[in-house]
C-alpha cells in the first residue's frame, strides 16, 4: 500500500490555485487569518477553503483583489455586506452560492453548524475585528 503526499483534508490544508498551471496546499495554522495580510505568498491565484462555521464570525473581512465566491455545503448562514450607511444580508441554504464582490466588507452569522466552500483571491486580504 502506498501513500500519496497530495491526499489532504480541505479543511486543514487551503489549496492555492496559482496563477499558471500549478496549486499548492497551504497548511492551516491556528493564527492564519489573523496573519493572512502578512502572507506575501498568497498574492498569486486564488486560495480554495472549505471551512466548518459553528458560531457568528468574531471579524470582518474584504479582498480587494477579486470577487469570492461562497457556496454553503450545508447548514445555514447569512453572509453581511457593510453598505455606505446600512448592512445587506443575504441568506445561504445548504447548496446554494453567492459572490461577494471584490471590495467589500463582510462577515457572517451562522444559524447551524455549516460547511462553507470558500474560493478567493489573497492578495491585500484584510481583516478587522467585529466590535
Amino acid at each position: 500500500m502506498s501513500t500519496n503526499s497530495n491526499v489532504f483534508a480541505l479543511d486543514s490544508t487551503y489549496v492555492q490555485l496559482l496563477d499558471g498551471p500549478a496549486a499548492r496546499g497551504v497548511p492551516v495554522e491556528p493564527d492564519f487569518w489573523e496573519r493572512i495580510g502578512e502572507r506575501t505568498d498568497l498574492h498569486e491565484g486564488r486560495l480554495v477553503i472549505v471551512s466548518h462555521q459553528t458560531g457568528q464570525w468574531t471579524h470582518w473581512e474584504m479582498h480587494p483583489a477579486g470577487d469570492e465566491i461562497l457556496y454553503l455545503l450545508s447548514g445555514k448562514m447569512d453572509v453581511i455586506l457593510e453598505r455606505q450607511d446600512s448592512h445587506e444580508i443575504v441568506s445561504l441554504s445548504a447548496g446554494k452560492a453567492f459572490i461577494v464582490p471584490a471590495g467589500s466588507w463582510h462577515t457572517a452569522r451562522i444559524h447551524s453548524p455549516s460547511d462553507l466552500l470558500s474560493i478567493t483571491r489573497g492578495a491585500g486580504t484584510q481583516v478587522r475585528s467585529d466590535e
